[in-house]
């Protein structure tokens, strides 16, 4: 695993052309493999240049991934109710400070709000004892595939043709027969309704994790924010309506308004569930339990926000919470490392006034 990146400063998909261009994002955001592709194994660093080339053009400071996004701030207010499944201080603080990240998918810091088919919240909850837990989670319900292996062969598939800009549909087709659990994806990004807001989206930590208690037992667990505002599903006609900016002028009238609060929601595995493959969903009926409640109070433009300089690591986890053997887990931390050092090196060397908000100073 990376080293953790530095804490915070104190003070401060894409168009859904097709479903093949919603696959090729995840695979670039996600994929890390150890595999052998073209004749050379794909490393993080590889993956991440991969990332910057399928980008129309290089934008400095961003991250590589979800590149737009707001800074957002708040507090988590535990339940209780997960104490006797974890000893992590998170869950026994009354009240945990959050820096968090609401985000759509793709490379591009000026995409399109109204044709972006993912949408994404991380966050760094601080607890008073030091301890960080960082988690980034996205509004589909599970992953495409179940490997590294899967999302750097579903990469290749989706690579548009130089000759028609479109993914090859027999390269597609060939994926969809080797790695035949991403139907059950596309079916997702086909039929599943749109929120009309970021504070009517679910967001989903798919990979399981294991919550450990007092005694050393452990549970494996998925999580979810579920929103406590109504949902509100809106129709091709109105995305199109909506404008390219929508959800951040939507998330700032609302918060005009009051607090934005989701529940927390821990899935207890059952025997049998797979806990290392995040295309597969668990059933329905397991037990669930509220581990608290999320409140969002503020938000500040990312390019001055304390969220800009934070690596949102699903694998910096405090005492009480570990990873699970999903592979992707350790990909997704790699892959997030080296976009964090690549960014900051190019802020730190003066290479990213639009990233830092010393453009629009001007």
């Amino acid at each position: 695993m990376s080293a953790p990146s530095p804490a915070p400063r104190p003070t401060r998909y894409l168009p859904l052309l097709g479903i093949g261009a919603l696959v090729a994002v995840l695979a670039a955001a996600f994929a890390w493999t150890a595999g052998w592709i073209g004749g050379g194994r794909l490393t993080a660093q590889r993956m991440t240049d991969g990332i910057e080339a399928g980008n129309k053009q290089p934008y400095p400071g961003y991250r590589r991934a979800h590149s737009k996004g707001v800074c957002v701030t708040g507090t988590f207010h535990a339940s209780g109710q997960a104490t006797a499944l974890s000893k992590a201080r998170v869950f026994r603080q009354q009240d945990v400070p959050v820096m968090g990240r609401l985000s759509i998918g793709g490379g591009d810091p000026h995409g399109a709000d109204n044709s972006a088919r993912v949408r994404s919240m991380a966050l760094l909850l601080t607890t008073d004892d030091g301890q960080q837990w960082r988690t980034a989670m996205n509004s589909f319900p599970f992953f495409v595939v179940a490997t590294p292996e899967g999302f750097a062969a579903q990469g290749e598939a989706a690579r548009p043709d130089p000759a028609t800009g479109k993914p090859d549909p027999a390269k597609m087709a060939a994926f969809l027969k080797q790695y035949p659990e991403a139907a059950k994806f596309l079916a997702w990004a086909k039929s599943a309704p749109w929120p009309d807001s970021w504070a009517n989206t679910q967001y989903n930590g798919v990979n399981a994790f294991r919550l450990i208690d007092a005694d050393g037992h452990a549970r494996f667990v998925r999580w979810s924010m579920r929103p406590q505002a109504p949902f509100r599903e809106m129709d091709a006609a109105q995305r199109e309506q909506a404008g390219a900016d929508f959800l951040s002028r939507d998330l700032q009238q609302r918060l005009a308004q009051g607090p934005l609060r989701w529940d927390m929601v821990m899935t207890l595995a059952h025997a049998g569930d797979p806990v290392n493959d995040a295309s597969q969903p668990w059933p329905d009926d397991r037990e669930q339990v509220v581990a608290g409640t999320l409140e969002l109070t503020a938000a500040q433009p990312q390019e001055q926000g304390q969220c800009r300089d934070i690596n949102y690591d699903p694998l910096i986890l405090p005492d009480g919470i570990a990873g699970s053997d999903d592979p992707i887990l350790a990909a997704r931390s790699a892959v997030y490392s080296q976009s964090f050092n690549r960014r900051e090196r190019e802020i730190a060397h003066g290479k990213a006034p639009e990233a830092t908000g010393q453009e629009q100073a001007k």
